[in-house]
């Protein structure tokens, strides 16, 4: 994925020629440098310092130690990463599937289906297994290596994205913003948000510089990733359809990305389905044993109308996690009306249009939408093309400040305050 993408210049003019193979490959590599350096401290170091901020308060309040490894707990603070969704994952490198919907005995409430494992996508702790294999890594450190480096390729795709609708600028500010955002607890963790999101942001990209085929794999791996592809699949086969309308690219390379594209995420469906030996297998599974479902928005408004007045009595209900969750959930309809206002292309609004409408019209525990959110990049465009204006100095300020405040509201709230 990022080997095809970054061996070629995001935009402008090619690096100068450097007789000599070994001269030229020194002078792309320090060209490279150049470029995509700034976008990768950037984003390191105020990642860094994030997460340094949550580990700190993980450590000095050492609630984790009296919690169950499975759920939130640990011997060392960094146990925490891998627990909860982290500690499934970890289940499938280690053991596999096996698709099954297990009543439990005797259950007539919310859940009345055992856990399984089945739930969760494969091409994470697929990448997990094969890192663990080829370095002698632990599933925790393989897991940690895959996210880590997976949330670097986002940044990089993130900059991409931003610098081309608003200059080089907005592009590391944006990259910033990845770092920081609510929610982004996840990304250097045992989960597969950062994942989800490089494969997305690539996706997008590749479409926009017209390489339909890239894109199509990219959103194909993307649905062996999260549920949530659905909508970077549509997204892909809107563009792909104005494209064929401006006659642009020809009629073959644009459907085959449009028929490639879906296969991830219908393929792993069909088999677990046909594992469990009913249709309708994995929504069932993912309702009975986590009482998450599609509800049309049911649960969403009753949150943001309960919330206000000081009211939880809705299901899942966590006071502070809710909190930052309503202030993204408000955030979002209010950022894509200025994402809107810069003309971006077709793939970037529907992909964020219908990943919005997919989280809200789900029944689930609200305090997660803001890792749910996490992957909608295009939102952090507008906001980094007016934080752009901002001298050095006031930027650093800002995004700094956000930086240590994000071990917080998107590291301890998230692991700690709330289930992830």
């Amino acid at each position: 994925m990022s080997t095809i993408e970054l061996s070629r210049p995001l935009s402008g003019p090619e690096p100068p020629e450097v007789p000599g193979r070994s001269r030229e490959f020194r002078h792309r590599l320090r060209w490279a440098a150049v470029r995509y350096g700034p976008v990768l401290l950037t984003y390191g170091v105020l990642k860094l310092a994030g997460f340094a901020v949550f580990m700190y308060l993980l450590d000095s309040t050492g609630d984790f130690r009296k919690k169950n490894p499975r759920f939130g707990g640990g011997e060392h603070a960094w146990d925490v990463l891998a627990s909860w969704d982290g500690w499934w994952y970890q289940q499938i490198a280690e053991h596999g599937y096996d698709p099954a919907l297990e009543p439990v005995p005797g259950a007539t409430g919310l859940i009345t289906l055992e856990g399984n494992s089945a739930a969760f996508f494969p091409l994470y702790p697929a990448l997990m297994r094969l890192v663990s294999e080829c370095t002698g890594l632990g599933l925790f450190g393989a897991g940690m290596t895959v996210s880590v480096v997976a949330s670097f390729v986002a940044a990089l795709g993130i900059y991409a994205v931003a610098r081309r609708l608003g200059g080089h600028r907005a592009g590391l500010v944006a990259a910033g913003l990845w770092a920081v955002w609510p929610g982004s607890g996840t990304e250097w963790s045992g989960y597969s948000e950062s994942l989800y999101t490089a494969l997305a942001v690539w996706a997008c990209h590749a479409v926009m510089s017209r390489r339909w085929l890239t894109a199509g794999l990219l959103t194909c791996a993307a649905g062996l990733c999260r549920p949530t592809a659905a909508a970077l699949i549509a997204a892909l086969a809107v563009a792909a359809l104005l494209s064929l309308r401006r006659r642009q690219d020809g009629v073959l390379r644009p459907l085959a990305a449009v028929a490639i594209a879906p296969l991830g995420l219908f393929g792993y469906l069909a088999w677990v389905n046909y594992r469990m030996g009913d249709i309708n297998g994995y929504s069932k599974l993912q309702d009975g044993a986590w009482a998450h479902k599609f509800d049309g928005g049911a649960h969403t408004f009753k949150v943001l109308t309960s919330l206000p007045v000081g009211h939880f009595d809705y299901l899942f209900a966590r006071a502070f996690e809710d909190v930052i969750g309503v202030c993204v959930v408000l955030a979002v309809p209010a950022l894509t009306v200025l994402l809107l206002r810069l003309r971006p292309p077709a793939v970037l609004v529907v992909y964020t249009v219908l990943s919005y409408l997919m989280v809200m019209t789900t029944q689930q525990i609200f305090g997660n939408v803001s890792r749910y959110l996490l992957p909608l990049f295009p939102l952090f465009v507008p906001l980094a093309l007016a934080m752009s204006r901002l001298g050095w100095p006031s930027l650093a300020t800002v995004l700094g400040t956000a930086a240590l405040a994000s071990g917080s509201y998107a590291g301890y709230v998230l692991f700690e305050l709330g289930v992830p």
